[in-house]
C-alpha cells in the first residue's frame, strides 16, 4: 500500500473516529440503542455542502451541521421520553424521516462541493498538491480537541451524571438527576459529533450523497468494539482514546484488505469485509476470557 493510500486510510479513520464517539455515547454511556446515525452523518454533510454551495464559510458551515445533528438527537430522545416509543423503534422513525430532510436541504440527490473552498483550502499549497497530508493533519487536531473536550465535559458534574443514567437510570433518579432531560443531552451530543463527522466527509470526499449514511451506526459500532478489544480499560479517558484506536485501525484493515492483490477483494466486497472484522472483534474478547479460564485451572 502507498504512503498516499495510507494517508487516505486514516483520514477516513480520523472522520469515522468523530462517529465512533457518537456512538460510544449513545451506546455504552447512555446504553440507547441509536440508529439515528445513519440519518444524521449525511445530515451533516447536507447541512454543510449546502452552505458552502451558497457562499458561506466552511467553519460555519461544520459548526450548523453539528446544530442540525444535535437536533435529530434531541429528537429521537424526545419521542422517547416523552412519548415513550421503544429506543430503537425512535431511532428508525426519525432515521428515515431524515432521509426525505436530507433531500429536501439538499435539493438533489447529490451536491459537488469540487473547486468550491473547505477547511482546509488555507493550509493546502496552490503549488503543489500536499492535500493528502494536510487533511489527516488537520483532522487529527480536531479529533483530538474534540476528545480532550468530550472528556472534559464526561468528567464534569453534568457528565457524571449523564454516565449515571445510562449506568443505573432508577439509581440516578432516586438520587434526584433528571435522567429524562440528561437523556437528551446525551443523545444531542452523540448525533452533533457524527453530524460534524458528515460535515468533515462531505469536504474530504469533494461532493455530498444522500446515501453516504448507509452502515454509518455499524462502523462506529465496529471501531468502539475493536477499540475495546485492543484496548480495554475502566478510565474515560483512555475509553475514549481506545474508541479512537478503534477507528482508525478498522480503516487501515479496510485498507489493506482492498489492497491485498492475492486476497482479490473489491471496492463492492466492503461490507462483507466490515462483516467478518465486527464479528472477529466480537469473538475476540470471549476467546481471551477462555483463554484466561483455561490457564487459571492449570495446575501449578
Amino acid at each position: 500500500m502507498s504512503l498516499i493510500s495510507l494517508m487516505g486510510a486514516l483520514e477516513i479513520g480520523l472522520i469515522f473516529a468523530l462517529v465512533a464517539l457518537g456512538v460510544l455515547i449513545s451506546f455504552r454511556l447512555l446504553n440507547f440503542p441509536d440508529l439515528t446515525a445513519d440519518g444524521s452523518f449525511p445530515l451533516g454533510g447536507a447541512v454543510a455542502a449546502i452552505m458552502i454551495v451558497s457562499g458561506y464559510n466552511p467553519w460555519l458551515a461544520c459548526g450548523l451541521a453539528a446544530l442540525a445533528g444535535a437536533g435529530a438527537g434531541c429528537l429521537t430522545a424526545w419521542l422517547h421520553v416523552r412519548l415513550g416509543i421503544l429506543q430503537l423503534l425512535a431511532s428508525i422513525l426519525v432515521m428515515i424521516a431524515l432521509y426525505s430532510i436530507n433531500l429536501r436541504i439538499m435539493g438533489a440527490p447529490n451536491l459537488a462541493l469540487i473547486g468550491l473552498p473547505s477547511v482546509f483550502t488555507p493550509f493546502i499549497s496552490q503549488i503543489e498538491d500536499n492535500s493528502w497530508l494536510i487533511q489527516p493533519l488537520l483532522l487529527l487536531v480536531i479529533v483530538v480537541l474534540v476528545k480532550l473536550a468530550l472528556d472534559a465535559f464526561l468528567t464534569s458534574e453534568v457528565g457524571l451524571a449523564l454516565r449515571a443514567t445510562g449506568a443505573n437510570p432508577r439509581m440516578a433518579r432516586a438520587q434526584g438527576i433528571a435522567t429524562n432531560r440528561l437523556t437528551v443531552i446525551g443523545m444531542a451530543l452523540s448525533n452533533a459529533l457524527i453530524a460534524l463527522a458528515g460535515a468533515l466527509y462531505v469536504q474530504t470526499q469533494g461532493g455530498a450523497d444522500i446515501s453516504m449514511g448507509i452502515g454509518t451506526i455499524v462502523v462506529g459500532l465496529a471501531a468502539v468494539i475493536i477499540g475495546e478489544t485492543l484496548l480495554p480499560a475502566r478510565s474515560l479517558y483512555l475509553i475514549t482514546l481506545a474508541t479512537l484506536l478503534g477507528a482508525l485501525v478498522y480503516r487501515l484493515m479496510i485498507a489493506l484488505a482492498l489492497n491485498a492483490d492475492f486476497i482479490g477483494l473489491q471496492a463492492q466486497d466492503l461490507n462483507l469485509i466490515t462483516a467478518v472484522l465486527v464479528t472477529l472483534a466480537l469473538i475476540l474478547p470471549k476467546l481471551k476470557q477462555k483463554l484466561k479460564s483455561k490457564q487459571g485451572r492449570r495446575p501449578s
